[in-house]
């Protein structure tokens, strides 16, 4: 676990106002449609929170405008545009459906969630994920139409089923801040290695190459990190600087990694409850 730093809290912007008596004018009124958007933190996997709080906004040149899913009546998300969903508590904006690389369709967007951590009596939010499943897995939840949000929440079938789908699902996790790899992946292996009970040497050498990925790399804020489940016991990674992923940066195969990396934040206590509960409303909407 990674020890808690002091995080250094920003001063209040002062305000300078000017004292002079008013000079009477005519004023002519104009709209200005160019509002300040506070892009800030996101949130990541285990407690990275020696981060400065701040995000920068992405380049999404390489998007492509695709049709999804996703729902609107979650309250975990709301819609900013046709294209993108904005996670309320940190205003990261995720596309609403996109395509990675090794994935064989388009993926849509089922809920966005954030990751926080108390320092101090003060939350910091470390991170913003969000789900990404093939639509074509909806189909094969039908058992749980007509379940209420907290229901499907206390349903674990319904998330093993989505894992269990040979289709893809993938999940997109935003830096706010500057990190060194080491870090990163020290944070991983702490949320994973607990739920490997007896790793393998195949879970060994999957979770070699995982590491391989991050030490001795930085980690800028604003960099995209994908988790793509191919198929339950294959999942790519993918890091981007700079928009959506052009290639995969490695393949694990392992049921045993994979499956725990799902369990960290969709199975009981999950690092992210606004992320599952996110899901969870989405999967509400879509199967009434």
């Amino acid at each position: 676990m990674i020890g808690a730093s002091a995080i250094p809290i920003p001063t209040p912007l002062s305000l300078s106002l000017s004292l002079s008596p008013p000079i009477p004018r005519i004023l002519s009124l104009r709209r200005i449609s160019n509002p300040t958007l506070s892009l800030c933190q996101t949130h990541y996997f285990s407690l990275l929170v020696t981060f400065p709080l701040h995000f920068s906004p992405h380049n999404y040149k390489h998007s492509r405008r695709q049709t999804h899913f996703s729902p609107n009546a979650s309250s975990s998300s709301s819609v900013v545009d046709a294209e993108y969903t904005e996670e309320p508590a940190t205003a990261v904006k995720f596309q609403r459906s996109l395509s990675l690389p090794g994935c064989s369709g388009s993926l849509s967007l089922l809920g966005t969630g954030y990751r926080e951590k108390i320092f101090a009596i003060i939350g910091v939010k470390v991170y913003a994920a969000g789900l990404y499943v093939n639509p074509s897995i909806l189909s094969e939840l039908n058992a749980w139409k007509g379940q209420s949000t907290t229901k499907i929440q206390e349903i674990p079938s319904l998330f093993n089923s989505i894992f269990q789908s040979p289709l893809e699902k993938s999940l997109q996790i935003v830096l706010v801040r500057d990190v060194d790899g080491k870090t990163f992946w020290d944070a991983i292996d702490d949320a994973i290695s607990p739920r490997i009970k007896a790793p393998t040497s195949i879970d060994e050498s999957a979770l070699s190459t995982f590491r391989s990925i991050f030490q001795g790399r930085p980690l800028k804020k604003g960099t995209f990190i994908f988790l793509t489940w191919q198929e339950p016991s294959k999942m790519l990674v993918c890091v981007s600087l700079d928009g959506l992923p052009s290639n995969v940066e490695a393949t694990i195969e392992s049921g045993s990694v994979t499956l725990a990396l799902f369990d960290v934040f969709f199975g009981n206590g999950p690092v992210s409850p606004s992320l599952k509960d996110s899901v969870a409303k989405g999967l509400t909407t879509i199967l009434k």
